[in-house]
């Protein structure tokens, strides 16, 4: 089962009091407000310790202008009993965990990893940020 994760930012008109944005009509990147977190549960580990799916979406729909680097997620104090591949996700600090190694993701690209711990982490977007697609590009090709 799939649920979303809280993907509200200050941008978006919400108040703090949990809406969510799931639709934008305007073009061109909005940053926090155009990633989305899923998260669902996955199979657990041979030892019974629950696993979760987490998908990081870019849902803009402006094509080749909408790449966005340097997404930060607030993670509280993540930990995985199965090791997550740190250049895809890891804890910088507390509530702050950083997402592609700082690479862009580009319009309509996920970017996914799977975790294990005893309860699932709230996950959501801190910060964000709209990239040229050239540099895009350029840091998608680098190793």
């Amino acid at each position: 089962m799939w649920a979303r994760a809280d993907v509200v930012s200050p941008s978006s008109g919400d108040s703090g009091g949990g809406g969510v944005r799931t639709h934008r009509i305007d073009d061109g990147c909005a940053g926090a407000d155009d990633i989305a977190i899923y998260q669902g549960t996955a199979a657990p580990l041979p030892s019974g310790v629950p696993a979760y799916t987490v998908d990081v979406m870019n849902r803009c729909a402006a094509g080749d202008e909408c790449a966005i680097a340097g997404i930060h997620v607030r993670c509280g104090w993540f930990s995985s009993v199965s090791l997550v591949d740190p250049r895809v996700f890891r804890r910088l600090g507390h509530d702050d965990c950083l997402l592609n190694d700082g690479r862009p993701l580009l319009a309509g690209e996920t970017v996914s990893f799977e975790y294990s711990n005893s309860f699932p982490y709230k996950l959501s977007v801190a910060i964000a940020t709209c990239v040229s697609p050239t540099a895009a590009i350029a840091a998608t090709a680098a190793p």
